[in-house]
This record gives C-alpha cells, sequence and structure tokens, in this order.
C-alpha cells in the first residue's frame, strides 16, 4: 500500500530472496569469491554457512543464475528426508525417473551413469543441499559416498552444502571424519555492520525506487542494526514495518522517534544480542589446489588438520524470534490503521473493522454506516475503488 505513497514501484523489503536486490557488502562478496572458486576450481566439498535469514539463499541464487548452461544443478530444498529418499530426490532433481522398487546399488549405478554421460558430452554436474543442517548422520554419509563416483583426474560431481551455523558442529563431530577431510572450501556469513546496514537500507530503496529514492537517515539505520543484529532479514521486517507505519502516520521522512515506535510494536523492546562464528576461509588437503592470486581473497590453512570449525555459542535473543516478529508485522498494520486520525469530510462512511492477513492483503469484514475515519480508511478506500494517492512532487 506504501509504494505509491513513497515513490516505489515495489516493496524494496520483500522477504522473498532476490538476487537483484542483493547488496556486496565485504562478508559476501567474500562468500561469492569462495563459491566461485569452489565451483571454477572443481572442488570437492563446499560449505556456506551463516546465521537464520543472513541471506545465504540470496547470494546462493546469485552464483547459481551465473553459471553457464553447460551445468547441470540439483538443487535440494528439503531435506527432511532419509538417505535412500535423499538418493531419490537427487535423481529427481537432475531429471531421471528412479524407479521406487529399486534397490539402492541399482540407484547409485543409473545416477553413476546420469554423471558420467555429463562428463563425456563436457557438463559440470553439481549437487547443491539447502538447508544441510536437517541431514541425518546416515544421510551426509551417502553424500559423501556420492564424492566417490570420479574419474581417474576428476570428480563426476561437485557438491554444495548449505546451513545455519550448526552444519559446522555436526561436521566437527568424530561421526563425520571422513566427510570433513573432503571439504576444500569453507565460509560462515556473519551478520552486516552497522556502516553495511546503513548502506544496505538504502540500496534496496534506490533499487526500487521510481524516481528521487527515499533514504533513511544514519541515525534510524544505526537503531535497526541494533534491534535486528545485522540479519538481514531482520532489517527487512523492521524496514518494510517503518514504512508501513510510516505510511498510515502520513509521513514522508523516516526518523528516530517513528522507528523506535515501530520496534516498541513489533515486541522488541531491547536489542538483541549478537554473536559471531569464526571464519574459516578455506582449506585444502593439497595446498597447491589453492589460487594463486594474491587478489582473491581466498587463503590456505595449514594441510592439517584439513579443516577446522570452530563457533561459539549463540546467545540467545532477547526479544522476539524473526518468524514471530514478522508475524506481528499484520497486527502493526492493523493498530496503525484504527489509531485515531484527522476527520475528513468525504468519503461519509462507517468505521468498518479491518483483517489484516500476511503479505498486507486487506479484508473488510463489517458493512458501512454513516461515520467519518480518518487517513488509513480513505486511503485504502481509494487504493480499491478510486484514483490512489499520487506520491508528493520532489
Amino acid at each position: 500500500m506504501y509504494e505509491r505513497f513513497y515513490g516505489l514501484r515495489e516493496r524494496p523489503f520483500s522477504l522473498t530472496p532476490d538476487p537483484s536486490y542483493l547488496y556486496p557488502s565485504r562478508v559476501h562478496k567474500e562468500a561469492l569469491s569462495h563459491l566461485r572458486y569452489g565451483i571454477e576450481g572443481h572442488a570437492g566439498f563446499i560449505v556456506i554457512t551463516g546465521e537464520i535469514g543472513c541471506g545465504k539463499t540470496t547470494m546462493l541464487q546469485t552464483v547459481l543464475r551465473s553459471l553457464d548452461k553447460k551445468t547441470s544443478i540439483a538443487r535440494l530444498m528439503n531435506t527432511m528426508l532419509d538417505s535412500r529418499e535423499l538418493l531419490q530426490a537427487i535423481m529427481l532433481d537432475f531429471g531421471l525417473e528412479p524407479r521406487p522398487e529399486a534397490t539402492k546399488p541399482y540407484l547409485v549405478r543409473e545416477l553413476a551413469r546420469f554423471l558420467v554421460d555429463q562428463r563425456n558430452n563436457g557438463r559440470l554436474s553439481l549437487l547443491v543441499i539447502d538447508e544441510a543442517q536437517n541431514l541425518s548422520v546416515a544421510a551426509l554419509e551417502e553424500v559423501r559416498m556420492l564424492s566417490n563416483l570420479e574419474t581417474e583426474k576428476s570428480k563426476l560431481i561437485h557438491i554444495i552444502l548449505v546451513g545455519q551455523p550448526n552444519l559446522r558442529d555436526m561436521l566437527a563431530s568424530s561421526k563425520l571424519e571422513q566427510l570433513r577431510q573432503r571439504v576444500t572450501v569453507s565460509y560462515h556469513l556473519n551478520p552486516l555492520t552497522a556502516d553495511d546496514t546503513h548502506a544496505y537500507v538504502n540500496h534496496r530503496l534506490k533499487h526500487a525506487s521510481i524516481g528521487a529514492p527515499l533514504t533513511f537517515p544514519r541515525p534510524v539505520s544505526d537503531v535497526i542494526h541494533e534491534y535486528s543484529r545485522g540479519i538481514a532479514r531482520m532489517i527487512n521486517v523492521i524496514a518494510d514495518a517503518v514504512l508501513l507505519y510510516g505510511y498510515g502516520a502520513d509521513k514522508h521522512a523516516i526518523d528516530v522517534t517513528l522507528t523506535r515506535e515501530v520496534l516498541s510494536e513489533l515486541g522488541l523492546a531491547e536489542p538483541l544480542e549478537t554473536s559471531f562464528v569464526e571464519n574459516t576461509t578455506i582449506s585444502s588437503s593439497d595446498p597447491g589446489d589453492a589460487p594463486d592470486d594474491p587478489d582473491l581473497p581466498l587463503r590456505p590453512d595449514p594441510p592439517s588438520p584439513p579443516i577446522s570449525f570452530s563457533t561459539a555459542p549463540a546467545a540467545p535473543p532477547a526479544g522476539l524470534p524473526a518468524f514471530q516478529v514478522a508475524a506481528a508485522a499484520p497486527q502493526l498494520a492493523a493498530r496503525a490503521m484504527t489509531a485515531p486520525r484527522r476527520p475528513m469530510t468525504a468519503p461519509s462512511i462507517a468505521p468498518a473493522r479491518i483483517i489484516v492477513a500476511p503479505q498486507t492483503h486487506y479484508v473488510l469484514s463489517d458493512p458501512p454506516s454513516r461515520q467519518s475515519v480518518g487517513t488509513w480508511w480513505t486511503r485504502l478506500w481509494r487504493s480499491a475503488f478510486g484514483a490512489p494517492r499520487p506520491a508528493p512532487e520532489s
């Protein structure tokens, strides 16, 4: 609803991953470099981890979109699978049709034949497993066994594991020692800094703007960073709520007072604590595999151990989790709608009870009567049945 009011062509802080909105912060640039190096260098396993909502999926989509047509990609999003179901899901995503009654050795043979055909045709086979922290130890071992499919000189399939920080804990387990030794590239995506948060918010506003872009002042972005911990998804939730509330309050400029008001409505009375995980940039069982270009932000770790995972325990966040904050946005909109507004002479209709569903789809549940209502209802009525309110001239 606020897009026309602020001169935007679309919602700039949608929670749907969109590679066109990717802000190239330092950590995202480094992660992209690691991913590209691992894929182009035909590395063994690539492991990318990060906090919930830090932008792993958006970054992954950016890399996959940049690959040429000579790459066959199987990408798994649902990882609540046992080892056999995982093997079948991989085959289905590669376009194969595994028979339900087929035994596991038969499935492995069919997949191996497909990978050999791909290599003979000059194609690279890439397996991407998102939310890999949900895989069982047996399923991860099944993934490791797939990496044994190789020629005399190279692997037939290259594997990227993407997950939350506890994936690093899983790989540090003694039960997965053999898998951990095959990881050649690893990177942990840390939250955004205060400077990056300021640039991130205004980058998205500029990308979605029709004319002169709306900007969040530095004090506003600092408050958002303080309460979001620099997590991209939390920044989007808060910034979207700020725009919605600013629209309801008829404010064309966003200030700290409005932002703190929104944070209070979202239930974020105190800033969330931040925890960082130490980065393992790259490690390889063969130091000669590391790139020679000193400009790349990649460095070989000591050859023994091949990879080291170290993580600091995450402090429990104060306030609401991200999914509860996102769920609170409709209630915020409803409260803003029912707040007292200056009276208007037209149209003369009764106040309606408005139920706000997710993604700000509005459903009118009460019949109109003859009392006047304020700015919110007038604007909603115009959006649905009349000319929308134009954006102010800059």
